[in-house]
């Protein structure tokens, strides 16, 4: 069974909720950071871009906020791009993200999550 998990959530998102509710279903309570209030730090954001099971620009949402940053696709290319742009803005971090040691899982869809508990 899975243990030390933190899911990076925000309640509003039904992916997230949804992520959340599996984890729980299937016996894990994991640690609830909503980063939109408690943004990550660099070594945290680093931890994630670095570990992620997708290409690190997935991790960035490209919403109205990340328009109206004047972001653009190319400003998310590499890791310390990333890392950069989800520091300088939390609220674009994709969610949820769901960490377990050094496996990072992005809980879109919600069953990718289940890589982590087995």
């Amino acid at each position: 069974m899975a243990d030390d998990v933190t899911i990076f959530h925000n309640p509003s998102c039904s992916k997230s909720r949804q992520t959340l509710a599996l984890l729980q279903d299937a016996g894990v309570e994991p640690e609830i950071v909503l980063y939109k209030q408690a943004p990550p730090d660099r070594a945290t954001v680093e931890r994630i871009v670095r570990g992620i099971d997708v290409e690190p620009s997935k991790l960035v949402r490209r919403d109205p906020e990340f328009k109206e940053s004047g972001l653009t696709p190319a400003d998310v290319e590499t890791e310390e791009q990333v890392i950069e742009v989800l520091l300088a803005h939390p609220a674009l971090m994709e969610r949820p993200v769901v960490v377990q040691g050094d496996r990072v899982v992005l809980g879109r869809p919600p069953e990718n999550v289940q890589a982590l508990l087995s």
